[in-house]
């Protein structure tokens, strides 16, 4: 298999925690996003859509979507549950992290810790609309971990790896996450977990 990611990508990150869990070995290649290399012609005929990760499949097939790709590699493993409700349930929060976490944790991030964001009165407004729907899905994840030790089925799965990857650095995005107490024991049960790797802990290309 080939990974191509950017190591600063929380998306990218989903994957690599998984094979490193798994204990897949995988190629590595890196693809700065900042200077364009993911609009090149030839990273667009592995994903028209240009963006990272892409996971390239050992017959050939390129995989992209970080999500699709958990999928992918979860099935036969303990990270996919069996029943079919719970199957359902790491859907329902896959869909959750792509729809109301990731478009504002991970962009809030991007944009102070990252790229940098221009101080404008306009900026500041659309940083301000992030931070709040951030927060929601904050704490819909909290509620939901008051009761539960994992996300779904109380067993670690791709729902809580989906999760993890931008929650754990929200902070760079302006979030306080001592806010979400349910949120923070989640986060050192999954960092806790046999066989996990750190974000920084990039494959050599």
């Amino acid at each position: 298999m080939i990974l191509y990611d950017d190591p600063i990508s929380g998306n990218g990150y989903k994957i690599r925690l998984l094979l490193a869990l798994l204990g897949i070995p995988y190629q590595y290649v890196p693809v700065d996003i900042l200077r364009g290399e993911s609009r090149t012609p030839e990273f667009l005929a592995r994903n028209p859509n240009g963006r990272i990760p892409v996971l390239q499949l050992d017959d050939g097939t390129f995989l992209p979507e970080s999500n699709a790709a958990l999928f992918y590699l979860s099935q036969g493993t303990d990270y996919w549950p069996g029943d079919k409700v719970e199957q359902a349930q790491v859907m329902q929060w896959l869909f959750f992290e792509q729809y109301s976490h990731e478009p504002n944790i991970a962009t809030a991030r991007f944009w102070l810790a990252i790229k940098g964001l221009e101080e404008t009165p306009f900026n500041r407004q659309l940083l301000e609309q992030k931070h709040k729907a951030g927060n929601e899905a904050l704490a819909v994840m909290d509620r939901h971990l008051s009761t539960r030790t994992f996300m779904v089925g109380e067993r670690y799965s791709i729902a809580d790896i989906a999760l993890y990857a931008y929650t754990h650095e929200a902070h760079e995005g302006g979030f306080d996450l001592s806010l979400y107490p349910h949120v923070q024991a989640w986060l050192d049960r999954v960092s806790g977990q046999p066989g996990h790797v750190t974000i920084e802990q990039v494959p050599k290309a």
